[in-house]
C-alpha cells in the first residue's frame, strides 16, 4: 500500500532518501569544520559586549512577569539568532553554489533520489548546522551563569524549530536567485530581523509598532527560547509554535516543488 501511495504522489512530494544528501555534506565538510561554526561567533560577541557593558546600565527586564538581568534577557534571543544564522547561511549561499554552479543536484537526480529528497536533505543539513550553533551557545550561557533552570534544555527543540523555519524559507528564496549578487538581499533581510525581533528590547518598548515586530518569524522563535530559559510558560507559546510550524510546512512544500521545476526542465 505504501508503494501505491508513493506512486500517486507528485514526484516533488516523494521523500525516501534525504539522508544521502546529509551523508554527502558530512563527507564534504569533515575537513572544513571552521566554516560550519563561523556564524556562531557574531551572536556570541554581542552577548559578551552586552554582559560587559550595557547589562550593568539597564538592570533587569521583565519576562512574563519574572524579572531577569538584562544579559539573561538578551542571551536567549541571541541563541535564537545563532540558530537562524546557521540555517540561513547554509540554505542560501551554499545551496546557490550546489544548484547553479557545482550542479550537485543534477547529479543527485541521476540516482534514485528525487526532488523531495534533495529539498528535505538540504533543509535537514541546514537545520543540523543551526542546532550545532544552538547547543554551543547554550553551553556558553551555562558557563556564564545565565542558565538557572532545567527548563532551559527546551530551548534546544525551540531552536530546532527556528532552524527548520529559516532553512526552509532560505532554500525557497535561493531557488529564485539569479546569481551571487542576489545574496546581498539575504543580509538586507536578516539584519532587520536580528535587530527588531524583540532581541534587545521587550515588545512593549516598541509602542504602537509592536505589531510589526510580531510579523517577524525570529520574534516567535525568540519568545520560545526566552520562555524556556526563564522557565515561564504562557498560552502564547502555542501561538508561537503554530506560526513557526505553519511557515515551515508551507516552505517545505514550495521548496520541493521549486527543485522539481528547476531540475526537471
Amino acid at each position: 500500500m505504501s508503494t501505491i501511495f508513493l506512486r500517486i504522489l507528485p514526484p516533488a512530494m516523494v521523500v525516501r532518501r534525504p539522508h544521502r544528501m546529509i551523508e554527502r555534506h558530512v563527507v564534504a565538510y569533515r575537513r572544513q569544520w571552521l566554516i560550519i561554526v563561523s556564524g556562531f561567533f557574531e551572536p556570541l560577541l554581542y552577548l559578551l559586549s552586552m554582559r560587559a557593558g550595557l547589562g550593568s546600565l539597564v538592570g533587569t527586564v521583565t519576562v512574563a512577569g519574572k524579572a531577569v538581568p538584562y544579559d539573561a534577557f538578551v542571551a536567549p534571543a541571541l541563541m535564537a539568532s545563532s540558530a537562524m544564522n546557521g540555517a540561513i547561511f547554509d540554505s542560501t549561499g551554499n545551496v546557490m553554489h550546489r544548484l547553479k554552479y557545482a550542479r550537485i543536484y543534477d547529479a543527485a537526480l541521476a540516482t534514485p533520489m528525487g526532488p523531495g529528497d534533495v529539498a528535505v536533505g538540504e533543509i535537514s543539513w541546514a537545520l543540523i548546522r543551526g542546532q550545532m550553533y544552538a547547543i554551543s551557545f547554550l553551553g556558553v550561557m551555562a558557563a556564564l551563569g545565565l542558565v538557572d533552570t532545567w527548563w532551559s534544555l527546551l530551548a534546544l527543540p525551540a531552536c530546532a524549530l527556528i532552524g527548520l523555519t529559516f532553512a526552509s524559507i532560505g532554500f525557497v528564496c535561493t531557488t529564485y536567485m539569479r546569481g551571487w549578487a542576489d545574496l546581498e538581499i539575504v543580509t538586507t533581510a536578516t539584519m532587520p530581523l536580528f535587530l527588531f525581533s524583540a532581541t534587545f528590547f521587550p515588545t512593549s518598548s516598541y509602542g504602537s509598532w509592536a505589531w510589526v515586530v510580531q510579523l517577524s518569524p525570529l520574534y516567535h522563535g525568540v519568545a520560545l527560547v526566552r520562555a524556556a530559559n526563564a522557565g515561564v510558560w504562557t498560552a502564547s507559546v502555542v501561538g508561537h509554535v503554530a506560526v513557526l510550524v505553519g511557515l515551515s510546512a508551507v516552505a517545505l512544500v514550495v521548496a520541493a516543488r521549486r527543485v522539481d521545476s528547476l531540475l526537471r526542465k
